[in-house]
């Protein structure tokens, strides 16, 4: 269950043997109302696996009755490939879940997830010290009774801190002591969506590579803006998750490698042209941009498309993979002058 290098470049091992190429990218997945095809139905789209909300299935009682028994995730959803859960930790930031996480994390190990959630605090970067430290120890002390748990799937050691580096520090080290064999960083993806400022993510990113060492997965909750995929794999991580997909689909933004763009004007101009099918059936993305069906299918084929092309420079050995990241900063810094990126990218230390 490590992502050590293999020939054809890492993989993560699931806890039932399967090997997945990384860098992986699960899309959030709703069973009752799919934004996306998982079948390959001639669109183009490749899913290399899924996140699904555990807490939903578990509130919704003719589906918590279905899977309790005997149908699994995997014949519920109708996808047979990797399945990680969330246990309802971010709708537990908005309101009261009346939910236990020995509750929540047995419930998902029963239905089969490969990746099981324990119910963490989300940390946002408002929060002060004292509370940082309180959702911190409350996290792990859920991560390893979720530990003490789980049978079948992977227990995902969360990573919570706020914004406080040594707190985040203390997390990652908990979390090695306690055995955890997957890291995934919570909390992170509100620093970077501030002007794409990469200073903190990125300390937190490398540092914690640094700590679990180059074996173990690292995901990244949340993150899924093609932008910022290729800076996070480069400082060590190689799992995301996201529903950027449909909400920047929804608010007008139309995602590229470069940064997402509600102005068509770079579309037009014939600075980017997208090879997804939507784009090349429509005639071009500004038509796509002016549809959101199109437009969703859109931003989760340049996600997954970015991610695929990150696998093949990761194993490459010519620093092909440095090259790209400049490329993205300077059409970056040409679309969107007021961005961070390139400049908390050069700034990060080496």
């Amino acid at each position: 269950m490590n992502d050590a290098s293999h020939a054809d470049g890492p993989r993560l091992t699931d806890a039932r043997g399967r090997l997945h190429p990384l860098p992986l990218f699960m899309p959030v997945y709703q069973p009752r109302q799919p934004a996306f095809q998982l079948a390959m139905d001639g669109d183009g789209l490749k899913i290399d696996g899924l996140i699904v909300n555990a807490f939903f299935l578990y509130k919704q009682r003719d589906l918590r009755n279905k899977l309790r028994s005997g149908t699994t995730l995997a014949a519920l959803v109708g996808y047979d490939g990797l399945i990680s859960t969330d246990s309802g930790a971010f709708q537990g930031f908005s309101r009261t879940l009346y939910l236990k996480n020995r509750d929540i994390v047995r419930f998902q190990d029963q239905i089969r997830s490969d990746i099981i959630a324990p119910l963490d605090l989300v940390t946002p970067p408002g929060d002060s010290r004292a509370t940082a430290q309180t959702k911190l120890d409350v996290t792990i002390k859920r991560t390893r009774e979720a530990l003490d748990i789980v049978e079948h799937g992977i227990v995902a050691g969360v990573q919570q801190g706020g914004r406080y580096l040594d707190l985040r520090e203390r997390s990652t080290e908990a979390l090695l002591q306690m055995g955890a064999r997957y890291v995934a960083i919570g909390s992170l993806v509100p620093f970077f969506n501030k002007n794409h400022n990469l200073t903190f993510p990125g300390a937190v990113v490398r540092k914690a590579r640094d700590m679990i060492g180059p074996d173990l997965p690292m995901h990244i909750y949340g993150a899924g803006d093609p932008v910022e995929l290729p800076f996070f794999v480069k400082l060590g991580a190689t799992v995301f998750d996201s529903a950027s997909y449909g909400h920047y689909a929804a608010k007008g933004f139309y995602m590229t490698p470069y940064g997402a763009l509600r102005d068509p004007g770079p579309l037009i101009a014939g600075e980017y042209v997208c090879d997804c099918p939507q784009c090349q059936l429509q005639g071009g993305g500004a038509a796509v941009l002016a549809d959101g069906e199109r437009l969703t299918f859109h931003n989760i084929w340049t996600i997954c498309s970015t991610v695929e092309k990150l696998r093949c420079l990761v194993r490459g050995e010519d620093g092909s993979l440095d090259k790209y990241l400049e490329h993205i900063l300077e059409v970056h810094s040409r679309w969107f002058p007021e961005s961070q990126l390139r400049h908390s990218w050069h700034a990060l230390p080496p």
